[in-house]
C-alpha cells in the first residue's frame, strides 16, 4: 500500500509539465490545481480501497488525458442543447418554447448592448420598461395597459397580492388547480395573503353559486382556466362575460388566469381549440394574465392585460420589482409579439407554431431520412422501424387532445440494450431526448426543432 501511495505524483511535480502548463495557459490555474487535487485524491481513495493505481495514473500521458477530459467537464455547460424527439413540443423539462430567430437577435443585441430599456427616445426621459409591450398589446389585444413579471404564477400571486390582501377571492371548486412544481391556486392565495372562498362543486358550478358567496370583504371573482386537465359528463360552469355581469351588479372586478394564453385562433391553423386572450378582453375581464413561453411562443414571462387603473396599481406594488423582467427577457417578448402583427407568416416566424403544424407527410420523410441515417449506426441488435405516433402540445396546453405524429421507433431483443442505446443517445454533444413506451424507444418527429443538424450529428456519431 505505501509502495502504491508513493506512486501518486505531487502537485508541484506535475505542475512543472509541459503539457500542465499549456493547460495553464488555456484553463488558468486556479482551475487545474483544483483538477488535479480532486484527481489526485480520488486516486488515493481508489488505492485505499482497491489496493492498486487507477488507470489514469499508469503513466503520464494516461494522466494528463484524465486531467484534459476532467478541466473540459468542469467547463462545459449542463444546460446544453437537446433534440426533443419526446412528441411534447412544449416540454417544460426541456425548455417550452423556442425563440424565433429575431427575438434570438434582439435578445443578443441587448445583451451586448445598452437598451433604452426605461429611456424614452423620443422625449428624452425616463419611462417605465413595460411601455413598449403595453403598447404591442394594445394593437394586438385591444386592451388599455399590460404589466410584465418573470411568469405567469408571479403574474397571479402580483394579482392577488394588490387587490386581495386580507380580503376574500371567489373561484370555482373545478378550477382549484394544480400545474407542474406543485403550484396549487389556494397555495398562492395563502401566500398572498388572501382567503380562499370556494362555490359550485367540482363538475358543476352556476351563476347562483357565486352571487350567494360575495360578502363585503369580496375583492374579486376569479376564473381559472383548467389547461392541464379537462372535465367531462355532467358539467356546468359560468362563462366570464356571465361573471362580467355579476360583477358589474355587485362593483366587483373580474381576473382570469388563462396560463397557456393564445393570441391566435388556433383551429384556423389546424390546431385543437384555445381560449384566446381578446376573448377574454371582449368579455370585459378587468385582468387576464397568461404564459409569453407557452403557445404565445417567446421567452418566459407572466403577462397581465387589462384596465389600466388596475394595471396602475399592479405596477405601483412592492412585488412588482422583485418579479419583473430585465431587458434581455423584455427584448425577447417584444420581438415574438410583433410577429403577431403579420399573423399570416406565425407559422414561418414562430418555431412552436411551425412545429405544431407539420403536415404528416412532412414527419414522415424527417422519420425515413431519421432511418437511413440510424442504419449505418446501430448494428443488427436493433430494429428500427416507422410508426404513427400521438404527439401533444404540452406545458398543460390541451391535455386531452393529442396532435397526430410520426415516430422512429427502436426495439431490440434485450432491454439492456435499449437502455444503453439510450444512455448512448444522452452522451452524444447534443443529447438526444426520446420516451419509452410499448417496450420501444420513441423518437417522434413532432417535437424536434434543428432537424438538419440533428442528422448532422448522428452522421458521424459513434454508436455500438
Amino acid at each position: 500500500m505505501q509502495s502504491l501511495f508513493r506512486q501518486v505524483p505531487s502537485i508541484d511535480k506535475l505542475l512543472r509539465h509541459p503539457q500542465a502548463v499549456e493547460f495553464l495557459q488555456q484553463f488558468a490555474h486556479t482551475a487545474v490545481v483544483d483538477a488535479l487535487r480532486t484527481l489526485l485524491t480520488e486516486a488515493r481513495s481508489f488505492i485505499q480501497q482497491q489496493h492498486q493505481l487507477p488507470d489514469y495514473l499508469a503513466n503520464e500521458s494516461t494522466l494528463f488525458a484524465a486531467l484534459h477530459e476532467r478541466l473540459n467537464q468542469t467547463h462545459q455547460p449542463n444546460m446544453r442543447p437537446v433534440f426533443n424527439l419526446t412528441g411534447t413540443v412544449l416540454h417544460t423539462n426541456l425548455g417550452r418554447s423556442l425563440w424565433s430567430e429575431k427575438a434570438i437577435e434582439a435578445a443578443s443585441d441587448a445583451m451586448r448592448h445598452n437598451v433604452a430599456l426605461e429611456f424614452d427616445l423620443a422625449q428624452g426621459s425616463r419611462s417605465h420598461r413595460d411601455n413598449y409591450i403595453s403598447a404591442l398589446m394594445q394593437r394586438l389585444v385591444g386592451v388599455e395597459a399590460t404589466c410584465v413579471v418573470n411568469n405567469n404564477a408571479a403574474a397571479v400571486l402580483l394579482m392577488l397580492a394588490t387587490f386581495a390582501a386580507g380580503k376574500e377571492v371567489i373561484v370555482s371548486r373545478g378550477e382549484l388547480v394544480e400545474i407542474g412544481g406543485a403550484f396549487r391556486i389556494p397555495d398562492i392565495m395563502k401566500q398572498a395573503g388572501c382567503t380562499l372562498v370556494e362555490v359550485g362543486t367540482t363538475n358543476r358550478t352556476h351563476l347562483k353559486d357565486y352571487r350567494q358567496a360575495i360578502t363585503e370583504n369580496t375583492a374579486f371573482l376569479m376564473k381559472v382556466h383548467t389547461s392541464n386537465y379537462h372535465i367531462e359528463g355532467f358539467t356546468s360552469s359560468v362563462s366570464e362575460a356571465e361573471l362580467v355581469e355579476l360583477g358589474k351588479e355587485f362593483g366587483l372586478p373580474v381576473i382570469s388566469d388563462l396560463g397557456s394564453g393564445s393570441l391566435t385562433d388556433m383551429q384556423a391553423l389546424g390546431l385543437p381549440a384555445e381560449p384566446m386572450v381578446q376573448e377574454k378582453v371582449a368579455a370585459g375581464v378587468d385582468l387576464v394574465s397568461f404564459s409569453g413561453d407557452k403557445l404565445l411562443g417567446g421567452p418566459q414571462a407572466g403577462i397581465i392585460v387589462g384596465k389600466k387603473a388596475l394595471i396602475d396599481q399592479l405596477q405601483a406594488h412592492p412585488l412588482k420589482r422583485v418579479l419583473r423582467c430585465d431587458k434581455v427577457i423584455l427584448s425577447g417578448l417584444e420581438v415574438t409579439l410583433q410577429s403577431y402583427l403579420t399573423p399570416e407568416k406565425l407559422t414561418q416566424t414562430l418555431p412552436t407554431l411551425a412545429l405544431l403544424t407539420q403536415s404528416v407527410e412532412t414527419l414522415t420523410q424527417k422519420a425515413e431520412q431519421l432511418r437511413a441515417v440510424l442504419c449505418k449506426r446501430l448494428d443488427s441488435r436493433y430494429e428500427l422501424q416507422i410508426e404513427p405516433s400521438l404527439a401533444q402540445i404540452g406545458s398543460g396546453a390541451l391535455p386531452s387532445e393529442k396532435l397526430p405524429s410520426v415516430a422512429l421507433t427502436i426495439s431490440a431483443e434485450s432491454q439492456a440494450d435499449l437502455l444503453a442505446l439510450e444512455n448512448q443517445f444522452k452522451q452524444l454533444p447534443n443529447p438526444i431526448i426520446g420516451r419509452f413506451a410499448q417496450q420501444k424507444f420513441w423518437l417522434d418527429l413532432r417535437s424536434v426543432a434543428q432537424f438538419e443538424s440533428l442528422l448532422a450529428m448522428l452522421e458521424t456519431a459513434e454508436l455500438k
